[in-house]
């Protein structure tokens, strides 16, 4: 279906018709008409509005719970400037920490209660942090530089 015949229930015209000067009888029948129409373009807009949601629903994870006092280490991917002192970049550790939630702003953002050696703001995005998973018991904890 094109737009033009969506919207003013005709398809446009090609050449040069002349007017008629009598009303139109046929009135109730085009209104009729595009009131098909318009409930046909709904009905597929709705189909498509839920196809794309079903797609991108699969691509979205359930958010985290974090709670006050909870264990999260940082993402060091925006800090470079911070790990300067290391020698190899491929070596930076990809997340520091474990520091503890001081507050909850929202449910995307925390108020961290970050170490003086970290100059940053306090508050980050929750992508930017994971939940802290202690060490294994009997597991060799690696050097770190």
């Amino acid at each position: 279906m094109l737009p033009f015949k969506a919207n003013y229930g005709q398809d446009p015209r090609m050449g040069f018709e002349g007017r008629k000067k009598e009303k139109y009888k046929g009135a109730e029948k085009f209104i009729e008409k595009i009131k098909e129409i318009q409930e046909e373009a709904k009905a597929v807009l709705g189909r498509a509005q839920e196809e794309i949601k079903k797609y991108t629903d699969k691509k979205r994870g359930e958010a985290n719970d974090y709670k006050v006092r909870d264990l999260v280490m940082l993402s060091t991917k925006d800090l470079k400037y911070q790990m300067v002192r290391r020698k190899m970049k491929k070596l930076i550790e990809r997340f520091i920490g474990p520091y503890k939630i001081k507050k909850i702003v929202s449910l995307n953002v925390v108020k961290l209660k970050l170490s003086s050696t970290i100059k940053i703001h306090l508050v980050v995005n929750v992508s930017k942090i994971h939940r802290y998973v202690g060490q294994v018991e009997g597991r060799k904890r690696s050097n770190q530089l």
